[in-house]
């Protein structure tokens, strides 16, 4: 496996070349702390934006007005960021002006949490001036200096606090979980999408039981969209051993458990901001899935799901039921595979047939005989040959 590190070294390399610091810092040094998978790697420097596009011919002006750059080299592409310090906070999110420095301390001062605001060179050494290895070693959230002034600067840093509980199993240490539930109002300020992006990392993290109860304990449920009132719904969530579901199985689980009818489903996942292909999916699902806990699946059922809702209904309606075994996707998987189609583009007749055989124009007619001669061959009973159709048609007289 490619070491990230070890590939975006010529990048410091070249920026310490110029005379500036350079290090890794973020997510990136934390995961790797934590022997996790890495993604992609952030850089903070201090060169300014205009002396890293004077190092480095290629560059894209990303978040320039932020400090960042981002750096295109035979490698791959990088976000270079320059060291900074934030005045004031405007509508509790966005800074109102960003100050270039050349000291890195002050750079990760004004970072969320401990475990976030460690510097790595490329030799692999730390520079780690509030403890955030500590922090990891000991698997505790807490916020660089005053939580209080943390959430106040960005209240979006809340949720992340509850996702990092999820995706990593920490504890939120005490001080911050208060300043969490004081402070938990500031979350009317947040963008719902934002809001979203860290509700749907918690919901797929490994302890996400312990994530959902502090939603639950702190109020944030009631600063997220379609939840308020609904604990008691939340709480059922917490019934369920649902790891490995996706995240639009977990938004199909969720919508279970608030009892929602199928005209209220799309209302909610509005409210989200979810793009409508996600909503449409999440919606197919949902339905197959009431249906499923109501009878086993029929046929039509098969062919109208298709194998990517077969699957993530199975594994809910296993979940639902907490039935550990799992033999009966690979049933009914096999059941798909074995109907002679999985489409109506795959019958070997169409409309213009049916027009030609019987000398007639379209009409309702048409789409109801199409309709006859598709299930007719999803049950096995009509071979999928145009010929055989044709006789099929001319013996029943169906026109």
């Amino acid at each position: 496996m490619t070491d990230p590190f070890l590939t975006a070294n010529p990048v410091l390399k070249k920026l310490e070349d110029a005379g500036y610091d350079a290090y890794f810092v973020g997510g990136s040094v934390r995961d790797f702390l934590l022997k996790r998978e890495i993604n992609d790697v952030d850089i903070a420097t201090s060169a300014t934006p205009a002396e890293v596009k004077k190092i480095f011919p290629k560059t894209v002006d990303i978040g320039i007005e932020h400090g960042t750059v981002l750096v295109l080299v035979n490698n791959g592409a990088y976000e270079v960021t320059t060291f900074r310090t934030e005045s004031e906070y405007q509508d509790y999110r966005r800074p109102n002006e960003v100050t270039f420095i050349r000291n890195l301390k002050d750079d990760l001062k004004r970072r969320d949490f401990t475990m976030n605001a460690i510097a790595m060179d490329r030799n692999r050494k730390l520079i780690d001036p509030f403890n955030g290895f500590l922090a990891i070693q000991n698997k505790i959230i807490q916020t660089v200096g005053s939580p209080s002034d943390r959430f106040q600067e960005d209240a979006l840093r809340m949720m992340r606090a509850v996702r990092f509980v999820s995706q990593l199993s920490f504890q939120i240490e005490r001080r911050t979980v208060e300043a969490l539930s004081m402070l938990v109002h500031l979350l009317e300020n947040i963008a719902v999408e934002r809001k979203r992006a860290e509700f749907e990392k918690l919901l797929i993290g490994k302890n996400k039981h312990n994530a959902l109860n502090i939603l639950l304990e702190t109020n944030i449920y009631l600063y997220l969209p379609g939840l308020q009132a609904k604990s008691q719904h939340l709480e059922k969530l917490l019934d369920f051993e649902s790891s490995g579901l996706t995240v639009n199985e977990m938004w199909s689980l969720l919508i279970f458990c608030l009892n929602l009818k199928e005209k209220e489903i799309e209302v909610f996942l509005k409210e989200w901001r979810l793009a409508l292909k996600e909503i449409r999916e999440i919606g197919r699902v949902v339905h197959f899935l009431y249906k499923r806990l109501e009878q086993e699946w029929n046929l039509n059922d098969l062919y109208s799901a298709g194998r990517e809702t077969i699957l993530s209904t199975e594994r809910l309606y296993l979940v639902i039921n907490k039935i550990k075994a799992d033999d009966s996707i690979e049933q009914w998987i096999n059941l798909y595979e074995s109907l002679p189609i999985k489409e109506r583009a795959e019958m070997n007749v169409s409309g213009n047939d049916l027009m030609d055989w019987f000398n007639k124009r379209g009409g309702p007619w048409l789409k109801e005989t199409l309709l006859t001669i598709e299930n007719k061959i999803i049950a096995g009973q009509l071979d999928n040959n145009k010929e055989k159709i044709k006789e099929w048609l001319m013996k029943c007289n169906l026109k």
